[in-house]
């Protein structure tokens, strides 16, 4: 069992609370090898949530749709009630060929087809997973307010969203959360989006919190940041954190994690593994505490520049290309 439970937090503004580390269940089902064997990873699930794990983040696309097919077995025999589930729609894979999609009947329909999925009444947190930038957020919005009227679903939330398309969707409707990959060695959401969200009350889900496994010995080989021509530099990040991570008494994922855990109360980072002992790791970094000397020398290891490579091997549908048409350009 995990040492110590874990605290909860205000997640956004609008009444959502979840514990202050959430479990990431993408690498369950897809991305990170084969699926894992389904009697694994739900004793995994249940030993978090005994843990106080209460925010398990899934979507529609991981599998696709296998993961929340698993999440929907965890929730069984009680376990629901206990905890926050946020789940994403946007990315249609129909035929084969990949398309981003915020059309008020996809929405709807991606919605029900999740709800089933997890066999649930009710979705705690729902993301547009990708912006769509053919169709305005106020209409995606627009729709996902109607699912909230409806109780089809209680929050409201983006990923991977610019500035400007949050500020915009929560004019018209309030927004709970943004998801974003943020850990040390990806902190350009730093300069807009994270200063947005604050100022609008917006909270703050960081995906990837150790970069890729790249602080925790999982690397995901074929990201950019791993290739030869740039993984001896970023190497040498690791060795400068996993030096720190010695002297702190702390593994290097745990100091990561920390330094996430300290950017603030509206921060609530959902790192994602398999096995119940990366687990418990995780929950310890928690436990973790850092100076502001310590988070300065931290962020020294990784300055800004110091990182080789992208973060996705192409870097479309991500926040940086992420505004939509006008509103007043949509026809039904």
């Amino acid at each position: 069992m995990a040492t110590a439970a874990v605290r909860r937090m205000k997640l956004g503004s609008q009444g959502l609370e979840v514990s202050a580390q959430g479990l990431g269940c993408m690498g369950m089902s897809a991305f990170y090898g084969p699926p894992k064997p389904e009697a694994d990873v739900v004793a995994l699930i249940h030993h978090a949530v005994a843990a106080g794990v209460t925010l398990l983040d899934t979507s529609d696309m991981y599998g696709p749709h296998t993961n929340e097919l698993l999440i929907g077995k965890a929730l069984q025999g009680g376990v629901r009630e206990k905890v926050q589930v946020s789940t994403k729609f946007a990315v249609s894979l129909a035929d084969g060929k990949m398309e981003i999609r915020g059309d008020p009947a996809y929405v709807r329909a991606a919605c029900e087809g999740s709800l089933e999925r997890l066999g649930v009444d009710s979705i705690d947190l729902y993301y547009q997973h990708r912006v769509d930038k053919k169709v305005p957020i106020e209409v995606t919005v627009g729709e996902l307010k109607k699912l909230v009227e409806e109780g089809k679903i209680k929050y409201i939330g983006l990923s991977e969203a610019s500035a400007s398309t949050i500020r915009r969707a929560h004019a018209f409707h309030p927004i709970t959360a943004v998801q974003l990959e943020w850990s040390l060695w990806s902190r350009d959401a730093e300069e807009e989006i994270i200063p947005t969200c604050r100022e609008l009350g917006i909270g703050i889900v960081a995906y990837s919190p150790l970069g890729r496994g790249f602080f925790s010995g999982g690397a995901k080989l074929y990201m950019p940041r791993f290739q030869p021509e740039n993984i001896e530099k970023n190497t040498q990040i690791f060795d400068r954190v996993n030096e720190m991570a010695t002297r702190k008494g702390c593994t290097p994922a745990q100091l990561a994690l920390a330094w996430v855990h300290h950017q603030g109360d509206d921060v609530c980072p959902i790192p994602g593994t398999t096995k119940i002992e990366n687990f418990n790791q995780n929950v310890g970094a928690l436990s973790v505490k850092l100076t502001l000397e310590e988070m300065a020398e931290l962020e020294s290891c990784a300055a800004a520049g110091d990182v080789l490579g992208d973060r996705y091997p192409q870097m479309d549908n991500t926040w940086k290309d992420s505004d939509t048409p006008p509103l007043s350009s949509w026809k039904e």
